[in-house]
């Protein structure tokens, strides 16, 4: 596992620290983490504690990792301010597209991905329904799921309806990734690598982990992220998770440090 340094500290330290919940794949944190190893920006890994979220709240005003603070800038919390400093910090290799067109696609998609009521909100619900519905959970476990939940707008209805918004989005960049591949095009947009391809990547961990040996995983967080339902695997094409594995394999870290 990944070696981490308490907020308290990072805090009085220079550089770019990057909060994060420990031993947790989750995919915004896994797709910042992605960006800035496509980078090669160095930083360092702060404890985001899962019960207590009262020293990043005042760090970062905010409870929500990733979270990203550079020297004495303001915190970053939200996706697409973390690609746009990403960019800043370090322009090459260039993960914004220079064409108007292929950005406008670009930050688009990732909204689709990233954004609230996105496919990662959407599916975080079910993940929150799955928590809740879990005959081995005790009654604080439970109370945490739901305060979590309830974060992001979770209901049983809300959960319900899930897996149709789910698999519409992926079923986007199913024929997304068709379109690109038949004008000879291995990235999701124009003919390079951008942010999307690694955010994809992230969060089909969502629906298909990595093999345990890429991502070692606790395995009741396998068997949460590991997705049965109907819809979304449907739409989960093949393509879509060899498209995953060849960002991951030619891109990124592998084995996942978590």
């Amino acid at each position: 596992m990944a070696e981490y340094v308490e907020i308290e500290k990072a805090i009085k330290m220079p550089g770019l620290r990057l909060v994060l919940p420990p031993g947790i794949p989750g995919p915004w944190g896994e797709a910042v983490k992605g960006v800035l190893h496509v980078k090669k920006i160095p930083y360092i890994k702060v404890r985001h504690d899962l019960v207590d979220y009262s020293a990043l709240i005042r760090w970062t005003a905010q409870s929500s990792t990733p979270a990203l603070v550079f020297n004495d800038e303001r915190p970053r919390s939200v996706w697409n301010d973390q690609i746009h400093f990403a960019e800043r910090l370090q322009p090459n290799p260039p993960l914004i597209p220079a064409a108007m067109d292929d950005c406008l696609q670009m930050f688009g998609l990732c909204e689709l991905l990233a954004g609230e009521n996105g496919f990662g909100w959407t599916r975080r619900l079910m993940l929150v329904q799955a928590m809740v519905n879990d005959a081995g959970a005790d009654e604080t476990a439970r109370n945490r799921s739901l305060a979590f939940g309830n974060k992001y707008g979770y209901s049983p209805e809300a959960a319900a309806a899930a897996p149709a918004k789910c698999s519409e989005m992926i079923e986007t960049f199913a024929r997304r990734l068709e379109h690109q591949q038949a004008l000879g095009s291995r990235y999701l947009v124009g003919d390079r690598l951008s942010a999307v391809d690694i955010y994809w990547a992230a969060f089909a961990a969502t629906i298909k982990p990595l093999s345990h040996e890429l991502c070692p995983m606790l395995p009741w967080m396998r068997r949460l992220y590991d997705c049965t339902d109907p819809l979304v695997r449907a739409a989960t094409t093949p393509q879509l998770l060899s498209h995953r594995d060849f960002i991951y394999r030619e891109y990124l870290e592998l084995p996942v440090d978590l």
